[in-house]
């Protein structure tokens, strides 16, 4: 009969100690009220991170890859040599056009000089054959003598003739195998690739000895100017977005850091299927280093509210796809659906709750929460 007692009386401290640690810890809530007063309306959307300006860097001309200077995750200033390619020989065709050019321009000056030679001839061959036409008709030299001074003459004339026209072809040729130098010039700077932006390098798609075609991708550079976040927002509530409101983003990398932003773009085009609209977010201060297509949470403010009862988003409880709280009526608890009129970072106001309810703080610690239930 004693050991029965005595394991009776075991039984009983082990439930008062279950009731004191266990039960009534469990069944103990905490409760807070409503309370009155402003709050910041925020329209919430998910995103990643894009640009206005991204800048695919193309190959003009087709080549094997010498070399590349800049690589992904590295800033670049505008002109500066990012990628060179193996022209070839066209250093040597550039070199032989320069010659040419060198050879024409010689031609000319030769001809030119031949030229002012000719003309002195031809002055003293032209008094040489007025003074025999003079003198054949005063009957003092002969018909050959003057047929020979004649002849001097128009020789001397059709090699000014052809010294002109040496000289035109020599211009036309100086002419021409300039432009060639330049045409060649402007190839040749094809094979060297230079940035068009300051920027910074979000990809790089070709490697060191590769051969790669003209117009094909080799590098990538984003214009950090017009970073933002690419923010898609159900439409049902965009209406009150704005440019020029501010906003706050968290990126997924920096879940304990929030960046302020400003609605730089809102897409007059909202999406058919997800019925979702883009709102492009830009940052007050980018952060670095940052990650293109980083995905982000955004909120928008849109509204400032005076006079609202409010509570906080934490307590928020969904049940019978029914969003609302557990009230206090008692020592019992009820679940009361809520009527929502504007949402919060961290808190939302409701028109049926008043600041004498009680709210009852569920927890994960705690015992389930259900209709009836008794609390402490």
């Amino acid at each position: 009969m004693k050991k029965y007692l005595i394991i009776l009386a075991l039984v009983l401290i082990g439930v008062g100690i279950f009731y004191k640690k266990v039960y009534v810890p469990k069944t103990t809530y905490e409760v807070i009220s409503p309370t009155s007063g402003e709050l910041s309306v925020e329209v919430f959307g998910v995103g990643e991170m894009g640009a206005k300006n991204i800048y695919s860097i193309n190959a003009q001309v087709g080549g094997e890859v010498l070399s590349i200077l800049k690589d992904e995750g590295e800033w670049v200033k505008k002109g500066e040599l990012l990628v060179t390619i193996d022209s070839v020989d066209m250093p040597q065709l550039l070199d032989g056009a320069k010659l040419s050019v060198k050879k024409a321009s010689l031609e000319l000056i030769a001809s030119k000089k031949e030229l002012d030679s000719l003309e002195a001839q031809k002055s003293l061959a032209l008094v040489t054959f007025k003074r025999y036409e003079k003198l054949k008709k005063q009957s003092f030299a002969s018909q050959s003598e003057y047929d020979k001074a004649k002849a001097d003459l128009d020789v001397i004339e059709a090699q000014i003739k052809a010294t002109k026209a040496r000289i035109k072809s020599a211009n036309i040729e100086i002419k021409r195998t300039k432009k060639n130098v330049e045409a060649i010039k402007t190839k040749l700077s094809k094979f060297s690739i230079f940035s068009p932006v300051d920027g910074y390098v979000i990809s790089r798609d070709v490697q060191v000895s590769q051969s790669i075609l003209p117009s094909q991708v080799m590098l990538k550079i984003v214009d950090p100017k017009t970073i933002w976040i690419k923010t898609y927002v159900d439409e049902k509530i965009s209406t009150d977005i704005r440019v020029g409101q501010k906003a706050t983003i968290i990126l997924h990398s920096q879940r304990d850091r929030k960046y302020n932003g400003i609605v730089k773009r809102i897409v007059a085009q909202t999406d058919a299927i997800t019925q979702e609209k883009e709102i492009d977010v830009a940052f007050e201060n980018l952060p670095i280093p940052f990650y293109i297509n980083e995905q982000a949470e955004v909120l928008i403010n849109t509204k400032h509210l005076l006079n609202v009862i409010k509570i906080p988003s934490k307590v928020l409880v969904f049940r019978d796809d029914k969003v609302g709280v557990w009230i206090k009526e008692g020592s019992k608890a009820h679940f009361k659906p809520l009527k929502i009129t504007a949402k919060g970072e961290r808190e939302v106001s409701v028109s049926n709750l008043t600041t004498n309810d009680k709210i009852i703080v569920a927890s994960n610690k705690k015992r389930p929460l259900y209709e009836g239930a008794s609390i402490r």
